[in-house]
């Protein structure tokens, strides 16, 4: 909050990938040397006492947007595999993303094993089975988005010792057009968006956001941040 009381815009640029990533992991590699780092640290007061440090960096071209997170965690679980595996449950990092404010917004929900949940949700109000007005993505989509993960696709039983992990993605703008329409120039353009680290069924829950939460409860368009897209050098 500012001094008047009013929320503090949480913004973030999308640098252009003058190397385009290699889903290698590669924090300290050329590709990502010139991405902006921001911290996944706004814990909800309902998580435990673990406070896993998570650093995540995005860039963009002309085919998709990419990004990679750092965790520094402890408690690590991964017992789902599969696509639209419930993730969630795991220890996981995800991404909202919502190009434009008429439309709805993607979700994609990465466990440390590199399986992921993806809906497109117009609607987020909760019902039984889900929500008021989502599509759960098909296999088609989801197989373009690429993933690499530096843990096992199982780790089972959790590791309660400290241990860093990287979690990779690419997603193709073609699949998001699919959902919200053509995005023509991504240059400039300004979407909304969230990052989140959670751990749902680990020994140790944490729900933890970029842009702060109002409740404990991803699924909050209004406290999304802003993420801006650098335009094409």
């Amino acid at each position: 909050m500012g001094q008047d009381g009013l929320k503090v815009p949480v913004r973030y640029t999308v640098r252009y990938a003058t190397v385009r990533p290699a889903l290698q992991g590669g924090w300290r590699g050329t590709a990502w040397a010139r991405a902006e780092t921001l911290e996944v640290a706004h814990f909800r007061p309902e998580s435990s006492d673990h406070r896993p440090r998570t650093l995540a960096r995005l860039l963009w071209d002309e085919l998709g947007l990419y990004g990679l997170f750092q965790v520094q965690d402890r408690y690590v679980r991964c017992a789902h595999s599969g696509y639209m595996a419930p993730t969630y449950l795991d220890s996981c990092v995800e991404v909202f993303l919502q190009p434009k404010v008429d439309a709805g917004y993607l979700n994609f929900e990465f466990n440390c094993g590199g399986s992921m949940l993806c809906f497109y949700i117009v609607n987020a109000t909760r019902v039984p089975g889900g929500f008021r007005d989502f599509t759960r993505l098909p296999a088609i989509d989801g197989k373009q988005v690429s993933v690499y993960h530096s843990m096992p696709a199982r780790v089972e039983p959790e590791i309660a010792e400290p241990a860093e992990w990287y979690l990779e993605f690419s997603i193709p703008f073609s699949v998001l057009e699919k959902w919200v329409g053509p995005l023509g120039p991504v240059g400039g353009q300004e979407w909304r968006a969230n990052l989140y680290k959670c751990g749902d069924e680990t020994s140790h829950p944490h729900w933890a956001s970029w842009a702060p939460l109002d409740e404990t409860n991803f699924h909050l368009p209004r406290c999304f941040g802003t993420i801006r897209f650098e335009e094409a050098p």
